[in-house]
């Protein structure tokens, strides 16, 4: 059976993990192809080589056009949008499942933060195009590359505060430290966002056990790179391959 670890030594983000499918063998054609289903015209995906610490690995750059004040796409999107443009894609149904579960997971983390519910509440950046490419896309990506178990490491999370629209809040951030409950996480005290929202979603939907990784004999190697230079290389590592 085919499986992938998730190797979270430098925390994760939603870009990481399409950066690191892709340096893992997902071609870049086939993940534009089937994102292309979505019906989504106002962003490019850019892609490119980069070193960490020393290590080379793959970076995903989602460039979102900019819109003017009014429109909704400036502002994010509702979880109702964001299902309807999934449900009216082309997309297999499977990807559309696993890609919605992923956003419900999302909003429900964000909901209980905000006192709200999952419909009412407004995604921000969250919702806005560059993270459903990044969620669809990791989906899209799982599916491409015929895996059929998830398992991650431990998680290893950042500290310190970061700035947003209610002001400084702690690292993890609410909703990401909502998301990684039940999930073995630790800090070595770096003071940044390793681990983002929508990687937490997309890690913890898909994740079958958190932990050492199985036996499995490793096939394939991807390294998908975060925009910071850190004090460790800033990288999240695949390892697909067959269980033992």
């Amino acid at each position: 059976m085919k499986a992938v670890y998730f190797d979270i030594f430098s925390g994760i983000s939603g870009n990481m993990v399409l950066g690191a499918l892709l340096d893992a063998g997902l071609k870049l054609d086939i993940l534009k192809k089937e994102l292309a289903k979505l019906g989504l015209t106002e962003y490019e995906i850019d892609v490119k080589e980069v070193v960490k610490g020393g290590i080379k690995g793959t970076y995903v750059e989602v460039q979102v056009e900019e819109h003017n004040e009014d429109n909704h796409h400036t502002h994010g999107r509702h979880l109702a949008d964001i299902e309807a443009i999934i449900d009216e894609s082309e997309l297999d149904v499977k990807i559309k499942k696993l890609s919605k579960k992923i956003f419900n997971r999302l909003a429900k983390a964000e909901a209980k933060i905000h006192n709200t519910t999952i419909y009412k509440i407004h995604f921000h950046e969250v919702g806005a195009v560059d993270a459903i490419i990044d969620i669809v896309g990791a989906v899209i990506g799982i599916e491409a590359l015929g895996i059929e178990e998830i398992y991650a490491s431990r998680v290893h999370t950042g500290t310190g505060f970061v700035n947003c629209d209610h002001g400084k809040i702690p690292v993890p951030v609410p909703a990401t430290l909502e998301l990684l409950q039940e999930v073995p996480v630790y800090s070595t005290g770096i003071k940044n966002e390793l681990v983002t929202p929508t990687g937490a979603a997309i890690i913890t939907t898909l994740a079958k056990k958190f932990g050492n990784m199985p036996l499995m004999q490793t096939e394939q190697i991807g390294y998908g790179a975060g925009s910071r230079e850190l004090e460790i290389p800033n990288l999240l590592r695949l390892r697909i391959g067959n269980l033992e």
